[in-house]
């Protein structure tokens, strides 16, 4: 996400670190290629114009032009001004009502929003709380059937509607319902259209009326950029919305609705979608974002997914052999397998500072196919092999293909990725960040 914004700021920032003092002319020059480079990110336009005129503000003041590091001070004042336009920080949920408290989603049709309803039941399930959801699309029973099925791959109680009643009734009898099964949280996916109409925000307002949520959360589709923002502003006029969630921000180079969106509409994105996967939602850290998109990394959300995605008493057994350096193919295995939970290696890097921009070697760049080809292969092997690599043979390397359904060329090449992890592993113990990027670059 935002990478085409990314490159560009930095090639900006690169210009003027070149400069050793700045002037105010050095300074509007580079606030021209930062304008020119928002726009090209489908940033609104009255929203840049704002943005560039509050940073020339300020960076042509004592604050910059007496500085001794003028264009780190620069960068610093886009910093802080990106998280202000971004809504400043995450206001989170509402959680504090007496149960069931109600979260309605509206958006349009093939904004992801039956699978955010999902999405955000698994992330409140994910932190102590009793989620129940409500499929109140009567008019497309395809979100009905939709939401039950991701209801039941979750744990998550559905409400289970009559067709033949108004979304309004089944709103209503959704609340009683959980009140009465002992549900805290009750997640509403309404109904959504092409295009807004009258009809739609009719009903809208009238199950707005009658259960009285907590928040009313649009789901927007991120990929549409400015179409958004424009759909954001139109559902707030009628229904006062709460906040948004912004879904397919991991396939938006862009990210001009991201940075749009709250100047326009004066409400929060509260989360963000990066992936299809049921637990691909994130809250929405405007200072997180801004450090990413300034190519600064974003340390603290990599050690939130640390900590949700790898078991701590694994990860104690794994520093015990890695400090007598005994990592085997089984725990290489394992390594991958957590790491893959954390979402891709590209993402990973990209909340590390200063490695965001480094392209990965072709045989690192792998998919989860490749990752059931690499347990399938580990598995053909025998315990002796796992634990003592350098055995393998071959006559041994041909057994396992066969036996795993791959070909010898692909034994060899997951060897070589093991004998490169295990290469990393050692420069990481030696310098750090700096030395597991030369371990897996050099």
């Amino acid at each position: 996400m935002f990478d085409s914004l990314t490159e560009k700021l930095g090639s900006v920032f690169k210009k003027l670190r070149g400069h050793g003092k700045l002037s105010e002319e050095n300074i509007n020059e580079a606030l021209k290629e930062v304008r020119l480079a928002l726009l090209e990110a489908d940033v609104n336009f009255k929203v840049v114009k704002d943005f560039i005129d509050r940073i020339r503000t300020r960076a042509v003041g004592q604050e910059v032009l007496e500085s001794l590091t003028p264009a780190q001070q620069v960068v610093k004042i886009v910093h802080e001004e990106l998280i202000s336009l971004m809504g400043g920080v995450n206001t989170g949920l509402a959680l504090s009502y007496k149960p069931p408290i109600p979260f309605m989603l509206v958006g349009l049709q093939g904004s992801g929003k039956t699978t955010s309803a999902a999405k955000l039941g698994k992330f409140l399930k994910d932190k102590g709380r009793n989620p129940f959801l409500v499929p109140a699309e009567v008019s497309r029973p395809a979100a009905i059937d939709q939401l039950k099925k991701l209801g039941e791959q979750l744990g998550i109680p559905v409400f289970d509607p009559n067709p033949k009643e108004s979304p309004l009734q089944i709103c209503r009898k959704a609340l009683v319902w959980a009140d009465e099964e002992g549900g805290d949280t009750l997640i509403i996916d309404t109904a959504g259209r092409l295009h807004i109409d009258e009809t739609l925000m009719k009903e809208l307002q009238e199950i707005k009326g009658a259960v009285t949520p907590r928040e009313i959360l649009l789901v927007a589709d991120a990929m549409t950029g400015q179409d958004a923002v424009n759909v954001a502003k139109k559902f707030n006029e009628t229904l006062d919305l709460n906040g948004i969630i912004l879904t397919k921000l991991d396939g938006d180079a862009r990210g001009g609705a991201a940075l749009s969106i709250k100047s326009v509409t004066g409400k929060p994105i509260k989360f963000i979608g990066v992936g299809e996967k049921l637990d691909a939602l994130e809250l929405f850290h405007p200072d997180r974002m801004a450090s990413r998109i300034l190519g600064m990394g974003d340390v603290l959300s990599l050690i939130e997914k640390a900590q949700e995605n790898i078991d701590a008493k694994k990860a104690q057994e794994l520093e015990r052999k890695l400090l007598k350096d005994k990592f085997t193919l089984e725990d290489f295995l394992e390594q991958l397998q957590q790491i893959k939970k954390m979402g891709s290696i590209e993402q990973i890097l990209s909340m590390i500072p200063g490695m965001g921009k480094m392209k990965l070697p072709a045989n690192l760049q792998g998919s989860e196919k490749e990752l059931v080809k690499v347990e399938a292969i580990i598995r053909s092997m025998t315990r002796e092999e796992r634990r003592s690599p350098e055995i393998l043979n071959g006559s041994r390397r041909l057994r396992i293909s066969k036996g795993s359904g791959t070909s010898v060329q692909d034994v060899n090449q997951l060897l070589k990725q093991y004998l490169q992890t295990k290469k990393m592993i050692r420069q990481f113990k030696k310098g750090g960040i700096r030395g597991f990027a030369k371990g897996m670059f050099s």
